[in-house]
């Protein structure tokens, strides 16, 4: 057993999110270990790109209201205390709203070495489509 000290909270990099991200890394499994774990700011209307995890993704919200989304359109609302789960290969994003701060702890596990894969920013289009299905 150790423990383990905060790291300095670095801001996300402008390649794979869209407005103020903050980020806190926990954890960089080694071998045999695979997880990756690390606490994410948004503020609000910040959002990751599109991207996907080989091993699929567990974010648990731990403060204000956010959303994650698919490329079907589905949209899940997170607030403090829910736990979403995508599975491998699925696209998907996730962000604060427009009006609330939110931070999840993001859990994945790197498959030789790769977490995830990025893709293109969340369109302003797709960023008021999650908002209007959530408001219906």
């Amino acid at each position: 057993m150790k423990l383990v000290p905060p790291t300095p909270t670095v801001k996300a990099p402008t390649e794979r999110f869209t407005g103020d991200v903050y980020l806190n890394p926990l954890h960089n499994g080694e071998a045999p270990s695979r997880l990756v774990a690390a606490m994410v700011r948004f503020t609000p209307g910040a959002r990751t790109n599109w991207h996907s995890h080989p091993l699929g993704q567990t974010l648990h919200c731990t403060d204000g209201t956010g959303f994650v989304a698919t490329r079907d359109g589905s949209v899940i609302l997170m607030r403090a205390g829910d736990t979403v789960h995508t599975p491998p290969g699925e696209e998907h994003w996730h962000g604060a709203t427009q009006d609330n701060m939110m931070c999840h702890l993001a859990l994945v596990e790197h498959d030789n070495g790769e977490s995830a894969t990025w893709l293109e920013p969340v369109s302003e289009q797709d960023y008021q489509a999650a908002h209007a299905q959530i408001s219906r």
